[in-house]
C-alpha cells in the first residue's frame, strides 16, 4: 500500500508567509520558497533535508507542527528537499553492534531510548541491522543533535546511514501515524 503524506512549508515562523504544499518525494524545493522557518504535517512521516538531491543535514519529521526551525532542531532556516517515508511500522526491532561488520558487542532493541549509554556500554554503534520498522539515530542524548534515518536493512558500518562519526546518544522509532 502506497503512503500518503502532506506537508506544509511555510517561509516566515508560526506558519505565516507564502507556503508550498507537497504530497510527494520532491528533490529540489527552491523554487517553491526561498527559506523555511515553519512547518505543518497532516499525513505520514517526512525527512527533509537541508540541500538538494537529499543531500545534507536530515530531520526526520511525525505529524504535527513545528512553528519555527528550531522546533525541528534545525540548525538554519534552509530546507532544500523532503522524501516521505514510505514504510513506518507498527513492529520495530532493531540490532546494533560494537565494531563494523556486526561483530563484536551486540544488543536489540525495540523500544525508544533517549539515552543509549543507560543501556549501552559504548558511545558509539559501528553497525546497525533494522529488522523491523524505521528508526531514527541522534548524535545527542534526548533526541537532539544531527539525525539519520535507518529504514529496514543492513548497515556495515556508520557511513551507510550518512554518519561522519559514529557517535550515537539516543534512538527514537518512526512510528505509524
Amino acid at each position: 500500500m502506497e503512503r500518503t503524506g502532506k506537508i506544509y512549508f511555510y517561509e516566515d515562523k508560526n506558519f505565516q508567509g507564502r507556503y508550498y504544499e507537497c504530497s510527494s518525494d520532491c528533490a529540489e524545493l527552491s523554487s517553491h520558497f526561498s527559506r523555511c522557518n515553519s512547518i505543518r504535517i497532516e499525513g505520514g512521516a517526512w525527512v527533509i533535508y537541508e540541500r538538494p538531491q537529499y543531500m545534507g543535514y536530515q530531520y526526520v519529521l511525525m505529524r504535527g507542527e513545528y512553528p519555527n526551525f528550531q522546533s525541528w532542531n534545525g540548525f538554519n532556516d534552509t530546507i532544500r528537499s523532503c522524501r516521505l517515508i514510505r514504510h513506518p511500522s507498527s513492529r520495530h526491532r532493531l540490532r546494533i553492534y560494537e565494531r563494523p561488520d556486526f561483530k563484536g558487542q551486540m544488543m536489540e532493541f525495540s523500544e525508544d531510548l533517549p539515552s543509549l549509554l543507560d543501556r549501552w556500554q559504548y558511545r558509539d554503534i559501528q553497525s546497525a541491522h533494522v529488522q523491523d520498522g524505521t528508526w531514527v539515530f541522534y548524535e545527542h542524548q534526548n533526541y537532539k543533535g544531527r539525525q539519520y534515518l535507518l529504514e529496514k536493512g543492513e548497515y556495515r558500518r556508520h557511513t551507510e546511514w550518512g554518519a561522519l562519526h559514529p557517535s550515537v546518544g539516543s534512538i527514537r522509532r518512526v512510528a505509524d501515524n
